[in-house]
């Protein structure tokens, strides 16, 4: 379970992306990180991001519309 949830329904791009690296950067490394987003380009944006970063990517998923994303806090 992830140490904390970022809700982004509902939100447009970039803005789920901005939200999420805004809350990382208040993570401690190794803490887990849950987005949840309903935006189509975040399921682009988002690993596209974790990819350039510290960060890594532990599970993605989609289901009806809704992405999922657990982010581990790089250092």
């Amino acid at each position: 379970m992830a140490d904390r949830t970022l809700d982004a329904s509902g939100l447009r791009c970039p803005m789920p992306l901005l939200k999420t690296k805004l809350e990382l950067n208040s993570m401690a490394p190794g803490q887990e990180l849950e987005v949840i987003a309903t935006d189509a380009g975040s399921a682009r944006d988002i690993p596209a991001f974790l990819r350039l970063s510290a960060h890594e990517l532990v599970s993605s998923s989609e289901q009806g519309g809704c992405f999922t994303f657990v982010i581990k806090c790089g250092g």
